[in-house]
């Protein structure tokens, strides 16, 4: 079910990450960055988080935590289909995380032997069949501008999703 929302000041076409809720209502949380939608299907009802341009985050609370602790803002990183990555105007870095882990990145980190970021959370079998799929970094590899921090972020999250 694709919505047609405007809520303070915001446009959205939404697709909900399933497939024939029912939404309940929506809260807009500009600043943060993310939207709450309480959605009913298959006899279930969720606070599932969208970040501003209706990409899936995750359940509330998840998108509260981002916001309230480390001021990062949600968004999807690439060939994801859930925000994984973001930048955080509190400390100036870029975040990547799962359910599993979370990590900030900024200009002068470097990737060291056993970090996450050098290593890919695929298989070497699979990895022999689809090596565009592998977003691993050097070992060695410096964040000498933010948009390295990012490719760290990204690399991050896709090691540890």
């Amino acid at each position: 079910m694709v919505i047609e929302m405007k809520r303070n000041g915001i446009e959205i076409d939404f697709k909900s990450v399933y497939d024939d809720a029912k939404i309940i209502w929506v809260r807009v949380y500009k600043k943060a960055g993310y939207i709450l939608r309480r959605e009913a299907t298959f006899g279930i009802t969720l606070t599932v988080a969208y970040n501003l341009k209706g990409e899936y985050i995750g359940d509330s609370r998840w998108a509260y935590r981002l916001w309230h602790r480390w001021g990062i803002r949600p968004e999807k990183r690439p060939g994801s289909k859930v925000c994984s990555i973001g930048y955080s105007e509190k400390d100036g870095k870029w975040y990547g995380w799962s359910h599993r882990a979370i990590h900030g990145f900024t200009v002068g980190d470097v990737a060291k032997e056993g970090d996450c970021v050098t290593t890919s959370g695929y298989t070497d079998e699979y990895l022999a069949d689809h090596p565009e799929d592998d977003v691993s970094l050097p070992v060695g590899f410096t964040a000498r501008t933010m948009d390295d921090a990012k490719t760290m972020a990204i690399a991050f999250a896709d090691s540890v999703s």
